[in-house]
């Protein structure tokens, strides 16, 4: 596979608004057909925008977590599905970038500047909580290691060529072991049955004794032993998302009250879109939306910052300012997508139009992590100074 190399933070949005408009034609049909985005994420990797976080001095871009933040809410405007599937490939190229080997950088690097995509094999199913995991990363007499487990939403993996596992090893430790797809052992099953996000393939992963060589596992505990972004990172690429459908939201019910809603007959406007109720509902939406955006911009600001200058203290600032913006994103998606209905009226919830993608995406994605807990970190670090856990998820 070969794929462009974008060159800067301007050629990276430029690429990335040009993909979100081509992307936004076919979503609904995708979505209601489920068929399976195959053909974009080809484009995505060719286009160059999955190595644009990639070092400059692999000969990566190295883009600010703005511009990257940015490129996920167009993404996400135009399919909220689509969206979500490169999230963790750049959540764990920040692993290799944080933890990898001067070996293991140069080896991932070159492979992400060649279109290939990370997925991910990280959540399981029926266990006491999220980060209580039992697949386990066996150690071998050569100093290799054989990978056991099953993972559940593991978005991506079905069109990946490496997939990164997080497992324990022997002393509980975590780590990312990263797989090729066509591993021995590894079985990547289709079978997520989601009311939203239909298209992302959020399926299972088997791993039955799967040889992983010594090479390809990092030790990713290490990561939370000091000041980090790695749940800050992950958790803004999540809140673009959120606000990226809230936009696209917005924008579908402008269009359809501007040529298909008639006005309310006590109203005396001649069109929906003269209604003077209509256009105080539609102001509120576009005030909710404008703050995700707002607090989104801050949020990415705010990790760029505390990755030129990484302390206790500006890595608490980043994880909060996500935190807010992810509030916020998550609220104003689920809201706008569903008063997409209220504004344009009884015709929009035709089965046939699919406008309900947006609200299904938006339910569906905003499920990722309780916002009730972030809301408790920015009351704990506001009222009493209390910095966020360096837990991944903030």
């Amino acid at each position: 596979m070969t794929a462009h190399v974008i060159a800067d933070d301007a050629e990276a949005l430029a690429v990335a608004a040009s993909l979100a408009e081509e992307f936004r034609v076919g979503a609904s049909t995708r979505d209601a057909e489920r068929r399976l985005p195959r053909e974009e994420l080809d484009r995505l990797s060719a286009s160059g925008l999955l190595a644009v976080t990639v070092p400059a001095e692999h000969g990566g871009a190295d883009v600010r977590m703005e511009t990257l933040a940015e490129i996920f809410r167009l993404l996400g405007s135009a399919d909220g599905s689509l969206a979500q599937i490169p999230q963790s490939h750049f959540v764990y190229i920040n692993v290799i970038r944080s933890q990898g080997t001067a070996e293991q950088q140069k080896f991932f690097f070159a492979e992400l500047l060649a279109g290939r995509r990370f997925g991910n094999a990280q959540s399981e199913a029926g266990t006491r909580h999220v980060q209580d995991l039992r697949t386990r990363l066996e150690p071998r007499p050569d100093g290799s290691y054989v990978l056991s487990g099953v993972k559940h939403y593991s978005t991506g993996a079905l069109f990946a060529d490496w997939i990164p596992v997080l497992a324990r090893a022997e002393d509980d430790h975590l780590h990312v072991a990263y797989v090729p797809r066509d591993a021995p052992g590894l079985t990547v099953v289709d079978d997520w049955d989601g009311m939203g996000q239909r298209t992302t393939a959020s399926g299972t992963v088997r791993l039955e004794n799967v040889p992983v060589p010594a090479d390809r596992v990092l030790p990713h505990h290490l990561t939370f032993q000091g000041p980090q972004l790695h749940g800050a990172v992950a958790q803004l690429l999540h809140a673009a998302i959120d606000t990226g459908i809230a936009r696209g939201a917005l924008a579908e019910a402008v269009a359809f009250v501007r040529t298909k809603s008639r006005p309310w007959f006590e109203s005396g406007a001649e069109t929906a879109a003269e209604d003077p109720l209509l256009i105080q509902r539609f102001g509120e939406l576009a005030l909710q939306v404008r703050a995700s955006e707002a607090l989104l911009r801050d949020a990415a600001r705010a990790v760029d910052a505390a990755r030129a200058d990484l302390t206790d203290g500006s890595a608490a600032e980043a994880s909060i300012a996500v935190a807010a913006a992810k509030v916020q994103a998550a609220q104003a998606a689920v809201e706008v997508a569903g008063a997409l209905f209220e504004v344009s009226g009884t015709r929009s919830a035709l089965d046939s139009l699919n406008l309900h993608r947006h609200w299904r995406d938006a339910r569906t994605h905003t499920l990722h992590d309780p916002v009730r807990w972030k809301i408790q970190h920015i009351g704990r670090y506001v009222l009493n100074g209390t910095r966020p856990p360096r837990h991944g998820l903030l």
